[in-house]
């Protein structure tokens, strides 16, 4: 059994589950069937298993580093990326006419999250190129996808999304790289860019033959001087190697390496922080600035990048479950093979007994089954926000704007949540999965305490919890006057109705107390926005985050738990019938020891808790 992902998982999630084979029966995917799609994953596991997991220990100690003049990774890095590449899959979703696949986006994420779990660090560098190429098909002009996305698509260019800055961090407001316009060119509007960008993964290498950047800069005012907040804030495409027009690469731009950073996790991808527009040191013309393009509208740039940022969001949760997920696989192998301690019944108290296995023990398989239920609830709640992808693209090529509206309520109300509660909870995952290996787990001759450093970068990236609660809380339950909430609540409910219907006495319970929770949330919504006072309505935001999302995974599970109990009566095997009792079991696990948490934050909410508003800095 792979130690990466659950092959039987992954069939269960997107054929008995998701049913993506009726997505075929859209027209952008009819050449598609079931073989083709399993012979996408198929191909996907291989590639992982065989060049990225092989290299992902070495890729972690043996870090990027820069001499000054070029930043050196281990070469197993550029070998896996042109497997990667010569696959087709940097473009497995794009259009035929791209040179893609057509692929379903949720068929694509499914075969992506093997590279994740076997070598996050090297999977960085696609996962940012196939965002930034998505953003230039939206946004971007035709001349500027023929020299940027084609090239991206073959896997000749990569990819990389520049907008914090050393001053700045989160607060895009406050950024203060200029863009100042030259003149007209064949990629559009050209500007020299002048500014720092921090954190800039995949920012300098020598993997591609170019790099594509994204960056975020303000366009000064009549007067010359950048406006304060996000006006002003426009995207521009800046390649480290200026394009020609014929497509040929041409003199390098005005982008420097100014160092990298050291990340506790991550630390095959080379993070760094840049300086555009730094002097003349790569520019003949003898002006200083790096030429870019404007992508889209002057003054949206940060509605283009949300393209990107919301993509990379769900991403990032697809990242923190496949981490998350390894871990738990290697937990469970090792509690399957680690002999140690005896039972607690009668016969282990003879001394002369021999040890049990691990996953004998009771609080072995307490954490195993949280493990679990963490790893495949995050894996599901994701693939479930890509395939609305697939639907809300069909509804659009169907013309049918109110399903188009309602797929992109929903999508926008889950994406705090695809984002932040893998990012938590699989992260705990990986620090059960050490404790189960005891000693040996926070050893580096184990696989586990990597997996756990870089997870914890998650909860950080593309927006903490703190931001993410208050996208949440503060816009997505109230945007169109709560219409988003209203369309989740509704599938819930459709849920809750479907578990009473079984006549299964524990699923109709479970629907019962997810029906309970779902209109305590309500509840707790609306006296959390009647205060009249957004201070205090925000304060406790990461707690309404973590809330919302318990009971987000409690719906998940029920829907799973609905999918295995239909299918167990026909269970073929012995094998067959555990598999569904695991998810039985996974579901049990959620709704007794996972969901009770709400009702406490729930209760801490309603009470409108001024503890963290009041504290004062002088009394820490």
């Amino acid at each position: 059994m792979s130690l990466i992902l659950s092959r039987r998982d992954l069939n269960f999630l997107l054929y008995e589950w998701l049913d993506v084979e009726r997505l075929t029966s859209i027209a952008r995917y009819a050449d598609h069937s079931r073989e083709t799609f399993d012979a996408t994953l198929a191909t996907c596991e291989k590639i992982a298993t065989d060049l990225f997991a092989t290299h992902n220990k070495k890729n972690d100690a043996h870090e990027p580093h820069f001499d000054g003049e070029t930043v050196h990774i281990i070469p197993e890095v550029k070998t896996a990326l042109s497997a990667f590449g010569a696959a087709g899959l940097m473009a497995a979703g794009q259009d035929y006419e791209l040179g893609g696949m057509q692929l379903p986006m949720v068929v694509e994420k499914a075969g992506f999250a093997y590279f994740i779990g076997a070598n996050v660090g090297t999977a960085a560098y696609p996962f940012l190129t196939i965002g930034n190429a998505n953003l230039l098909l939206t946004y971007g002009t035709r001349k500027q996808i023929d020299a940027f996305v084609r090239p991206e698509m073959e896997g000749r260019f990569f990819g990389t999304m520049c907008l914090s800055e050393p001053q700045a961090g989160s607060s895009l407001s406050d950024i203060t790289t200029r863009a100042e316009y030259e003149e007209e060119s064949a990629f559009g509007a050209q500007y020299r860019l002048r500014g720092n960008k921090m954190w800039i993964s995949g920012g300098e290498h020598e993997l591609s033959e170019n790099i594509v950047h994204l960056v975020l800069a303000k366009i000064p005012g009549p007067d010359g001087k950048l406006v304060p907040g996000v006006k002003g804030i426009s995207l521009f495409v800046v390649p480290k190697y200026l394009v020609n027009e014929d497509g040929s690469i041409g003199e390098h731009n005005d982008v420097v390496l100014a160092g990298l950073n050291h990340k506790m996790g991550y630390r095959g991808t080379a993070n760094c922080l840049l300086n555009f527009g730094e002097g003349v040191k790569y520019r003949p013309d003898g002006k200083a600035g790096a030429l870019g393009y404007l992508v889209g509208e002057p003054g949206q740039g940060l509605a283009c990048m949300f393209h990107m940022m919301n993509e990379a969001r769900i991403g990032v949760g697809l990242g923190a479950s496949a981490l998350g997920y390894t871990g738990y696989l290697h937990a469970l192998d090792y509690a399957r093979n680690r002999s140690q301690g005896r039972s607690t019944g009668p016969a282990g108290k003879d001394p002369a007994s021999p040890q049990a296995k691990l996953v004998e023990h009771a609080d072995i398989r307490r954490m195993l089954l949280a493990q679990k239920s963490y790893a495949e609830g995050g894996l599901a709640l994701n693939l479930y926000c890509a395939k609305l992808v697939d639907e809300h693209h069909a509804a659009h090529a169907a013309s049918d704007t109110q399903c188009e509206q309602r797929l992109s309520l929903l999508l926008d109300i889950l994406t705090p949540i695809a984002k932040s509660w893998p990012s938590q909870w699989c992260l705990e995952a990986n620090n059960l999965a050490i404790q189960v290996h005891g000693g040996y787990g926070y050893t580096r001759e184990y696989n586990v305490e990597q997996f756990y450093r870089d997870n914890r970068l998650n909860p950080i990236h593309e927006g903490t919890h703190g931001i993410q609660g208050l996208d949440l809380l503060g816009r997505k339950v109230t945007m169109k006057e709560g219409a988003a909430l209203r369309i989740l609540v509704d599938r819930m409910h459709a849920s809750t109705a479907s578990a009473s219907a079984t006549g299964e006495r524990s699923l109709a319970d479970h629907g019962a107390m997810l029906d309970d929770m779902v209109t305590r949330l309500q509840h707790v919504t609306r006296v959390l926005w009647t205060t009249g006072d957004s201070a205090l309505t925000l304060a406790n935001a990461s707690v309404y985050l973590e809330a919302f999302g318990h009971v987000v995974l409690a719906w998940i599970w029920l829907e799973q738990a609905l999918a295995a109990q239909a299918a167990l009566p026909t269970a073929g095997d012995e094998e067959e019938n555990a598999f569904y009792r695991g998810k039985l079991a996974a579901a049990a696990y959620f709704y007794r020891w996972e969901l009770p948490r709400v009702g406490p934050q729930l209760d801490l909410l309603a009470s409108l808790d001024r503890t963290t508003l009041d504290m004062q800095d002088a009394w820490f």
